[in-house]
């Protein structure tokens, strides 16, 4: 059993409560995901609940996390930078328990992993592995050291199909304890049983949270249900309230009026209608203690409002994008060939997505596009890369970075349209390293939009919304009036979004039945 009682986590630099007063107890056969808007603190929580000293740093928290007997494993969102540069054979032999394993119980491991028991002692760094491959190493060891807690940030991100679909059945055959965060609402559909949901509502000024003994569709299906029902029970309860007071205020206008022309030759008269004021003013504060107990308004995390392109972004149905060909596509260091006699044409407003293995070359693909396409002058393409970096500058703030001129109305557009993607006045002016994710990637597709980009080029490109954001940033690009090339193995993204998918293998680029 993992007890947490009356958690709360704030913010050491400005101050804000990411989390109060949180408990939840978890058993066996509990996978239960925290979901929440970007930036509201889920990997922030899940880190805490593992070890409270990778947070002290800027979370000041209080409460008590009651582990017992539980063995926690914890699997990060980003592998640590002195993991990256151990061998696998290194990365496995620091884990004490792994000298107590049998060659048999190894392999077992391995094949549940669809490995080998070779990948143990492979002298490769961990650094060179793909996406996925660094999550099958780091769960493999998770099991090796037994943990009966699986602590998981964001395990779904950069792996593709294949290791999605396994992810999958290791969480639903898991007969202990799983607590995880993930964007791919897919997964989360197909495993979790029970809902944790952090928000930061009143403009992030107040964080809530809700624990659900449900499978997620059905939570945001109760959700939304629960919060229409109170809504119109709240609207109906103030169109009662509004047509009370107005009787009310006529009838006591009217006594106030008689007591006004009241004579004095008429004491008895006079009498008759103060009692009867009086009896009005004590139906008035009836009715404000009964107000007290009206339907309140619900509360909930301000949607996201943003539109990706305009009409100067459409391209004409005839317009060719892009007629590439390349005989042979070469890893980074030219060393070894991925892929041979890739063809891709794309014309008009397409939105393809490439899918493949891990490793098998999409990156270093899109690469290849995108350094061919921004050199063209007769459409104007942007590039959302995997690795953010690559493009933001983490010093800068999310406005300086977005301001183009600085001047001052400029620079107020830009804060209405971060106002747009919930980022906070204090948000605003916080470097982008301090931004989750989520938060980094909004700067980016409100830097296409501002672009004017008519061919966007995107690395992965829902893999740092939450599922709740989810919905809304696949309506936004299904509605860009351009062209859209892209790599994903976000199964909601790729059906809702995409026209035609492609699939990158040694032999070249396949279309799919899709």
């Amino acid at each position: 059993m993992l007890q947490i009682k009356n958690l709360s986590m704030t913010h050491k630099k400005d101050l804000r409560t990411i989390i109060s007063d949180f408990s939840v107890v978890l058993n066996d056969g509990d996978k239960a995901v925290i979901i929440g808007e970007e930036g509201n603190g889920k990997s922030t929580l899940i880190k805490g609940i593992y070890n409270p000293s990778l947070v002290d740093d800027y979370i000041e928290a209080e409460g008590e996390i009651v582990t017992g007997k539980e063995r926690m494993g914890y699997l990060p969102q980003e592998m640590p930078d002195e993991d990256k540069e151990k061998t696998i054979y290194e990365y496995f032999s620091g884990e004490e328990l792994f000298w107590n394993k049998t060659p048999k119980e190894l392999s077992e491991i391995a094949r549940k992993f669809g490995m080998t028991k070779e990948i143990f002692y492979s002298e490769q760094k961990m650094g060179s592995l793909s996406g996925g491959e660094k999550v099958k190493v780091q769960l493999m060891r998770l099991f090796i050291q037994e943990a009966t807690v699986l602590l998981l940030d964001e395990p779904s991100n950069d792996i593709d199909i294949a290791t999605l679909e396994l992810l999958e059945k290791i969480i639903n055959e898991w007969e202990h304890i799983v607590l995880f965060i993930s964007h791919d609402e897919t997964l989360i559909e197909h495993t979790a049983n029970m809902v944790i949901h952090i928000e930061q509502i009143v403009r992030k000024t107040k964080p809530r949270y809700t624990i659900a003994k449900l499978p997620y569709r059905r939570y945001v299906e109760e959700r939304i249900h629960k919060f229409e029902s109170q809504e119109r029970q709240a609207l109906n309860d103030r169109k009662a309230k509004m047509i009370r007071d107005e009787k009310y205020r006529r009838v006591m206008q009217s006594v106030q009026n008689a007591l006004d022309n009241c004579s004095r030759q008429a004491p008895s008269v006079s009498k008759n209608l103060k009692d009867k004021m009086h009896t009005i003013k004590s139906m008035g504060r009836r009715f404000e203690k009964e107000d007290e107990n009206m339907t309140e308004m619900p509360e909930q995390e301000e949607a996201i409002f943003f539109k990706l392109g305009d009409k100067d972004s459409c391209i004409p149905n005839g317009k060719t994008v892009i007629d590439y060909t390349l005989s042979k596509l070469m890893t980074a260091d030219g060393k070894r060939v991925l892929s041979e006699n890739i063809n891709l044409r794309i014309r008009g407003a397409e939105k393809i997505c490439i899918i493949g293995t891990n490793g098998a070359g999409k990156t270093t693909f899109l690469r290849n596009i995108v350094e061919e396409l921004l050199k063209r002058e007769d459409i104007k393409a942007e590039y959302m890369p995997q690795n953010y970096e690559e493009i933001l500058d983490l010093d800068m703030t999310p406005v300086d970075f977005l301001a183009v001129s600085g001047d001052k109305e400029e620079r107020t557009r830009i804060r209405t349209y971060l106002g747009s993607l919930k980022y906070t006045a204090d948000e605003m002016e916080h470097s982008m390293r301090e931004l989750s994710g989520g938060q980094k990637a909004k700067v980016l597709l409100l830097h296409m939009s501002l672009s004017g980009a008519n061919v966007l080029i995107l690395d992965e490109p829902t893999r740092n919304f939450s599922p709740l954001s989810g919905p809304v940033i696949r309506e936004i690009l299904r509605e860009f009036p351009g062209a859209i090339i892209s790599i994903s193995h976000d199964r909601k993204y790729i059906d809702e979004v995409c026209d035609k998918v492609y699939e990158l293998s040694s032999e070249g680029l396949t279309l799919l039945d899709y």
